[in-house]
């Protein structure tokens, strides 16, 4: 979860959805990074093939999203910052 320290002038509803919003986009980063540092495909885990493959990602994919969700990198809180100081008309 991202924790921020929000001005009052964004309304809570809107906080939530830019905070979900910034978690989503920390989570699809991260689960590129995941891919390219080579955690996706498992070598020959299964027999291999194209569905071997595809479930791969979704295990990145799922890792990905619970890093984010215990606090990934900050690249959520910088995107929620950002957002909400936009959104405030700063």
């Amino acid at each position: 979860m991202v924790q921020t320290v929000v001005p009052v002038s964004v309304p809570l509803q809107r906080q939530q959805a830019l905070q979900q919003a910034a978690q989503q986009l920390e989570a699809t980063f991260l689960a590129e990074m995941l891919e390219s540092a080579g955690l996706g495909p498992a070598r020959g885990g299964f027999g291999g093939g194209a569905g071997e493959a595809q479930f791969a990602s979704f295990l990145v994919q799922a890792q990905a999203e619970a890093m984010a969700e215990a606090g990934g990198i900050g690249l959520a809180e910088t995107l929620f910052n950002a957002l909400a100081e936009r959104d405030r008309g700063g």
